[in-house]
């Protein structure tokens, strides 16, 4: 234990997602040999994103305006929405440069341990979007875990009586694995989704 600002400060770190115990502590004691101007750069970012980032009114991920750059962007196809639980999975998509639909981020997903269930996400908002028939197809893009699936079911059920076509993202195995480490789920994912070599 340390004593006052030091102390608090490890604590404060602490409260962030995946920073434990130890790593709080190393990043205040490397705050504390940094340059003031560095953490004086680090703590003027941390209160402009508080004080300009919001999300997006149309499909909730970040923004720096009331629309994000991408429901903004006219090239991109409005009848296909993807479907992603965090702002951080429109990261990841983009990073592949093989979507060129719009995103709809629920916020998370449906998890009863929790205590979240659909009325805690943004599916009232994806109705919404849905209603006008734009949107031809629905991408299920929620994680591969049990909460992301109990999601992509529920959303599935709810929106199948609109007529869209609902997806979900294939799964199987990464590039570079090797079988004796897939578990059973994946494997047998990769087994249904396989596709024929001409």
């Amino acid at each position: 234990m340390y004593e006052g600002a030091v102390q608090d400060l490890i604590d404060e770190l602490g409260r962030l997602p995946g920073v434990g115990p130890k790593s709080a502590q190393r990043i205040a004691f490397h705050l504390l040999a940094a340059e003031p101007a560095d953490v004086e750069r680090l703590a003027a970012t941390l209160t402009r994103v508080k004080n300009e980032v919001k999300f997006c009114t149309v499909c909730g991920n970040v923004a720096e305006s009331d629309v994000c750059r991408i429901c903004s962007d006219v090239r991109r196809d409005p009848s296909v929405i993807c479907v992603v639980e965090e702002p951080k999975d429109v990261v990841a998509v983009e990073r592949t440069r093989e979507f060129r639909g719009r995103y709809h981020v629920l916020g998370g997903a449906i998890s009863p341990i929790d205590g979240v269930g659909p009325d805690d996400l943004r599916v009232r908002e994806l109705m919404t979007r849905l209603a006008d028939g734009v949107v031809t197809e629905l991408i299920l893009a929620t994680d591969p875990n049990l909460e992301g699936e109990a999601t992509a079911t529920y959303l599935a059920r709810l929106v199948n009586p609109m007529g869209l076509t609902v997806t979900r993202l294939a799964s199987g195995l990464p590039v570079g694995g090797d079988l004796e480490y897939a578990d059973e789920v994946t494997l047998g994912r990769a087994f249904s989704g396989r596709r024929r070599i001409d």
